[in-house]
Parts: structure tokens; C-alpha cells; sequence
């Protein structure tokens, strides 16, 4: 994928990741354990992988990172790309450098390696299965 690409990607996920926030926020309804938008879980009834994210991110806005951390650990890892990545695309747009996108290449790289990949997926699939057994 090219840098221009990637970062109208990332911006647009990230924008598209706070209008979703804000919705969420201010409906007051982000903490309940009814189902939010997710197809997996609409359809399966079962909750996916990532399932509890939007509310772990609420949590930290909060500033309840143990609830963050018990809704879904991915939430942490969201608030960072959500606080980080737009100032990052910012410095690399104005800086006309391609930080970002080096980092994003050697990231994929790294994950590629059988010794990361594994314990990544498997990591992934402990969530799942958390997720599951919690009832979300």
C-alpha cells in the first residue's frame, strides 16, 4: 500500500472512529450490556474479537482504565492509534516525510514473523474467548 493511501486510510478511520465516539458519548447508552453495531454479534449472537472496544475506549475517557481494560484490552490499543496516528500523519504531511509509513512497513514485516504472528493470533483468540465467557 502507498503512503497516500495509507494515510487516507488511517485518517479516515480515525475520523471516522471519533464521529463514532462522540455519537456514543452522548447518547449515554456506550456502557450498557446491550449489542452495539456489530454484525458478528447481530447475526452469531455471539460477540467478536473486538467486541467491547467502543465502551473500553469510553472507559478511558473516563479515565476507569480498569473497566477499559475489562470491556476489552484492545481499547487501550485503539486509544493510542485514535491519539497518536492523526498527529503523526499531521508531522509527516507538513514535515513532507514518511515516518509513519516506514513504521507501518517494518510493523508489517515484524508481524509476518511465524514467532510474532502466533502468539499475536493466539492472543487474539484468548480475547475471543474471553469475550465470549464474559457474555458481551
Amino acid at each position: 500500500m502507498g503512503r497516500n493511501k495509507l494515510y487516507v486510510l488511517l485518517s479516515t478511520a480515525c475520523a471516522a472512529g471519533y464521529i463514532w465516539l462522540m455519537l456514543t458519548y452522548h447518547r449515554n447508552v456506550s456502557l450498557s450490556m446491550e449489542p452495539g453495531v456489530c454484525l458478528v454479534k447481530r447475526v452469531t449472537g455471539i460477540p467478536c474479537p473486538s467486541c467491547g472496544s467502543t465502551r473500553s475506549v469510553l472507559s478511558i475517557l473516563k479515565g476507569d482504565f480498569t473497566g477499559a481494560l475489562l470491556w476489552n484490552p484492545f481499547g487501550i490499543i485503539l486509544t493510542f492509534i485514535l491519539l497518536v496516528f492523526p498527529v503523526w500523519i499531521i508531522y509527516d504531511v507538513l514535515s513532507r516525510k514518511s515516518t509513519l509509513y516506514n513504521f507501518y512497513n517494518r510493523t508489517e514485516l515484524v508481524l509476518k514473523r511465524k514467532w510474532i504472528a502466533i502468539p499475536a493470533i493466539l492472543l487474539v483468540l484468548l480475547n475471543w474467548i474471553w469475550n465470549i465467557a464474559k457474555g458481551l
